[in-house]
């Protein structure tokens, strides 16, 4: 089978707002992976607009988020996706047989300011380094 032929793998994070956790998530997969691995983020009830402080705490690591903005979690989107990454959506993620799924026990960031967001931050940017090393082949 020609490398032409794999089909990249995908990811989906979720979260209730898709204004925070999951935003970030998605940001730091889209950066890291270059390219190698599909990206969706989504929430079960999106807020208006992506948390300042976690665009501010991104900008900080030079990923810009600032254009961002939260999408309504669908059933497609969990279908398209090989993994489902929740983040405090509970119950509200629809489940399907054959996917992968992992729950992220995060702080949620709503509300806080950009000295509680970078710890957040940088746990999750810890699990897509490891998300990233268990989706894709080792590059010799």
């Amino acid at each position: 089978m020609s490398t032409e032929t794999i089909k990249k793998p995908s990811v989906l994070f979720v979260c209730v707002h898709n204004a925070g956790r999951s935003q970030m998530a998605a940001a730091f997969l889209t950066t890291l992976a270059e390219g190698r691995i599909e990206v969706r983020s989504a929430g079960s009830e999106p807020a208006d607009k992506v948390n300042p402080a976690a665009v501010e705490a991104m900008a900080e690591l030079g990923i810009d988020m600032s254009a961002e903005i939260p999408k309504v979690l669908t059933t497609e989107a969990v279908k398209e996706s090989d993994v489902v990454i929740t983040m405090g959506c509970g119950d509200e993620c629809p489940y399907f047989p054959g996917k992968r799924y992992e729950d992220w026990v995060l702080e949620d960031p709503a509300g806080q300011g950009i000295e509680a967001v970078r710890p957040i931050r940088d746990e999750i940017k810890a699990r897509i380094e490891d998300l990233i090393e268990s989706l894709t082949p080792a590059a010799k």
